[in-house]
């Protein structure tokens, strides 16, 4: 399993300049263009300062005053997310810029108000899972020029836009705008949009998969202010995040239909730049924990944040919880955690099954200040550890001494999560997110994605989970763009670089099947259990397929680039006695078939070593009469 991340919500830099202009107008820089921005890799004491902005930060041009949620006449957008949370500590979705289209692969984070992809021309951008947007390959990209409201860059041409993350992660280049368009399932047709086209990234934007981050926070070149600006969509947006080892979700821009039965929280913008909501009491299993409510309501607030991966409470509100949990999982075996660095409170024993949890850990139910109660499953406070089957881990972390409440991805496992700005509200609904479109009865939409951006073969879906059984075997079909006879030489070494991508044994990577189709190889892979093993467990199996279907694999140049285009989990086959016991069988029938011919072999030399002999006579017995024959 790759690394846990957890992401901080971070803030921007402003220059050492206007630091005094901004606090004195702190909240009304915050309001106007300031934005919280995402969230970076660590465990460690979790800091959420106020948002700070250039004192010339870029500003759009102000337009139609903004729509509600129920103006009923919108369109939206529907995107799928990929990755898992807590595999890439982050979830992605597909984003196609320019005429014709680039795809890229972005963040999606609420806590986050640039959307940006690095460009052609960076200088110091990390490998990442996409080509870089290439301006002059788009007959619709147009940069957006120098002007009073932005920060230009040296020559005066073109506004700048600069990040600084709390982690110390940043990314600066310039601001362009072009036609942005979501994917198969939109039918919100493609839009312009401002974006930045990235020049310099540092700390984990430079090492991440992801090509850059997709902002849905509040601000002006947020894409979902931009989107309201123009009147296209709705004041609102979802979340809806796979559960625990299923991964992946799905995303809408703009108002969709609120189940009956979804709860809802009110949201301050004015009190906070951040998504926040009114926390007021945490139960488990049915017994609220002591606490003052107002220890969820100090500095933000309790902020929700989709680029965090686990929950960070308050030092007194964490000891409580964890020792609410503790006390009612006292049959289970308290151990370490998986990664040494981190001092985890870990449980084993409990079992594989996900569906189960609930038989042993106890509910947990987070009541909003207007009395209505989100209740939380075992998958939204644990995650799976990744050394010892059946073990589980809390969550849930102390925040350091910082009051603020944090509620990363992990709450909302399984949960559609409904920003609704124009009403100031949050919404929260239980379901199973790999089935939201059905649960909602909502049929699916034609294809707005653009023709370009597909080829003939479409490419295999990220898996939405996986069956509880033992992996035997696992399938791939690959087509690399590049001919058969020049590939031959080099399948062992691509079946290394391989394995070595997806952190396996080389040894478990075999060539199954080679054929050639036009001007491209197909080749089946198949991927074995580790060792002696002749199986594999579900979470290590989708580890593998996520980072197959997530194009994790880098090829060498010569080899260009490669489409997954199936991929198939076969069970461990419930061999029967006679296969379980078939060496033993044969080596038993050998042996008797030996011990036979021995016993034939051994009686053939007795036969003729005594045929020969005259058998005893007495001596007067009687001899028939022989004739004698002459000399």
């Amino acid at each position: 399993m790759a690394s846990r991340r957890s992401r901080r919500l971070g803030s921007l830099v402003p220059f050492a300049a206007a630091v005094v202009l901004l606090l004195l107008i702190a909240s009304a820089a915050a309001a106007a263009a300031g934005s919280p921005d995402r969230a970076g890799p660590a465990r460690p004491p979790l800091v959420l300062p106020l948002t700070l902005a250039y004192p010339n930060a870029t500003r759009l041009p102000a337009s139609s005053a903004r729509r509600g949620l129920g103006d009923g006449h919108n369109p939206n957008a529907r995107m799928r997310l990929h990755d898992d949370l807590l595999t890439n500590g982050y979830y992605t979705t597909r984003l196609y810029i320019g005429t014709p289209s680039q795809e890229f692969a972005l963040i999606v984070d609420s806590g986050s108000t640039v959307t940006y992809v690095p460009c052609a021309t960076c200088e110091q951008c990390g490998n990442h899972q996409d080509p870089r947007f290439q301006p002059d390959l788009s007959s619709t990209y147009s940069p957006v020029k120098c002007n009073v409201d932005c920060t230009c860059d040296n020559e005066r041409s073109q506004c700048t836009y600069e990040r600084q993350y709390a982690e110390m992660s940043s990314s600066s280049g310039v601001l362009g705008e072009d036609i942005m368009s979501f994917g198969k399932e939109s039918e919100l047709k493609p839009q312009r949009a401002v974006f930045g086209c990235e020049n310099t990234e540092t700390g984990d934007l430079f090492s991440q998969h992801a090509d850059g981050i997709m902002g849905l926070g509040r601000g002006q070149l947020s894409i979902m202010d931009q989107l309201v600006e123009k009147g296209v969509i709705s004041d609102s947006f979802s979340l809806c995040y796979g559960g625990m080892d299923v991964g992946g979700g799905t995303m809408v821009l703009g108002g969709m239909p609120a189940p009956p039965d979804m709860v809802f929280s009110h949201s301050n913008p004015v009190r906070s730049p951040y998504y926040n909501i009114e926390l007021k009491e945490i139960h488990v299993a049915g017994k609220a924990l002591r606490l003052d409510p107002k220890i969820f309501n100090s500095k933000h607030g309790t902020v929700l944040d989709s680029g965090t991966t686990y929950a960070y409470l308050p030092e007194q509100a964490f000891v409580a919880f964890k020792d609410a949990v503790t006390n009612k999982v006292n049959s289970l075996k308290k151990i370490r955690g998986p990664d040494p660095n981190y001092k985890d409170i870990c449980f084993a024993g409990a079992g594989r099954n996900v569906s189960q949890l609930s038989e042993v850990f106890p509910d947990v139910d987070m009541v909003f200040g207007n009395g209505q109660k989100l209740s939380l499953s075992p998958e939204n406070y644990l995650f799976r550890h990744s050394k010892v089957e059946g073990a589980y881990c809390l969550g849930v972390f102390q925040n350091g001494k910082d009051p603020t409440t944090l509620l990363g991805g992990i709450v909302v496992r399984n949960t559609l999560v409904t920003y609704d700005r124009h009403n100031e509200k949050i919404g929260f609904w239980k379901t199973n997110c790999s089935e939201l479109w059905e649960r909602l009865h909502i049929s699916e939409v034609p294809s707005s994605a653009p023709s370009d951006s597909e080829g003939d073969m479409a490419p295999a879906p990220a898996p939405s989970g996986l069956p509880e059984f033992d992996v035997g075997l696992i399938t791939v079909d690959m087509s690399i763009n590049v001919t058969c006879p020049n590939l031959k030489p080099h399948l062992h070494e691509l079946a290394e670089l391989i394995a070595k991508e997806l952190d396996i044994d080389s040894r478990q990577v075999r060539v199954m099947n080679v054929t050639s189709q036009g001007n491209s190889t197909l080749i089946k892979w198949g991927i074995f259990p580790a060792g002696p093993s002749n199986s594999m467990t579900n979470t290590t199996a989708m580890g593998i397929i996520y980072r197959l279907t997530q194009h994790h694999v880098q090829l060498p140049e010569n080899l260009g680039s490669y489409q997954l285009l199936e991929w198939n989990v076969q069970p461990l086959s419930k061999r029967s006695w006679f296969r379980d016991h078939v060496v033993s069988i044969l080596l038993g029938i050998l042996l008797v078939v030996l011990l036979t011919l021995s016993a034939l072999l051994v009686l053939i030399v007795w036969r003729k070593k005594f045929r020969g002999q005259a058998a005893y006579r007495p001596v007067d017995s009687a001899v028939p009469e022989q004739e004698l024959q002459p000399l």
